[in-house]
């Protein structure tokens, strides 16, 4: 397996909670060298423990060539469940160079006694219903998708983002705000923009989760757009498990 000096240099492909996590307690191991990407959207990211890069690679090509350039022996993918293009473009790589590749990726939210979900498979069928459970929605649907909200110009959209958009569509609003949220501060901020529907990624995950649970409590609708079918290869739903599967491939006890 390629090394950095005496130790097993790894790619951790960030940008989320569980990423900074799986970086802090990688960065104890000293056979490891952790080197995280972030894709750098946002100008302030909070930054893991071990070495840093941001930016775009350049496609599979400019991965592999980063890889190689690097000696790079293990990539672990710990970005966004709905970060598809980046999860493809590492496993193929990897496929290419001959790397092993684990994907940590939390499990979707489940619905519970009081929620009020509509589930669609696509944030196109989720716009064609939305005007029918509400016109003043709280949406949470990646940035790269905040132009699509212009299709509905009757409804009104709340964004709430670290970083503002450049640029958005007359029929949205933004306001800012910085994990970690709370049901109360969430349950607020429907009730203060007199929200009656949200509009949400399963993203997944303890952070983004109060508002789901202060839409429960407010008994508004929730339209859920389903995460895209899972890649192939080596996969963990735990910070937990990804360590122990790390440290066992470092070690030389799993091959993958």
């Amino acid at each position: 397996m390629p090394r950095a000096g005496d130790g097993l240099r790894l790619l951790l492909l960030g940008g989320t909670a569980e990423a900074r996590e799986l970086a802090g307690r990688l960065a104890a191991a000293p056979e490891i060298r952790v080197v995280t990407s972030l894709a750098g959207r946002t100008r302030t990211p909070m930054l893991p423990a071990g070495e840093c890069r941001i930016g775009g690679f350049g496609g599979i090509d400019g991965l592999c060539d980063w890889l190689r350039c690097t000696g790079t022996g293990l990539v672990v993918d710990a970005t966004h469940p709905f970060a598809r293009r980046i999860s493809a473009h590492a496993l193929a790589a990897c496929r290419r160079l001959g790397l092993p590749c684990l994907r940590l990726e939390r499990p979707p939210w489940r619905p519970a006694a009081g929620d009020r979900w509509r589930e669609v498979p696509s944030l196109e069928r989720a716009l064609e219903i939305l005007p029918a459970s509400g016109r003043r929605v709280f949406a949470s649907v990646g940035r790269e998708q905040i132009p699509r909200l212009a299709e509905l110009p009757e409804c009104r959209f709340l964004l709430r983002a670290i970083t503002p958009p450049a640029a958005v569509p007359a029929n949205v609003e933004v306001v800012t705000g910085r994990p970690p949220y709370t049901v109360a501060g969430d349950r607020s901020l429907l009730a203060r923009f007199a929200i009656d529907a949200l509009l949400v990624r399963n993203s997944g995950g303890a952070g983004a989760r109060p508002k789901l649970l202060a839409a429960r409590e407010l008994g508004l609708p929730v339209v859920m757009i389903a995460r895209p079918p899972p890649l192939p290869g080596n996969r963990v739903t735990s910070v937990e498990a990804a360590v122990e599967a790390v440290l066992a491939y470092s070690r030389g006890r799993a091959e993958w």
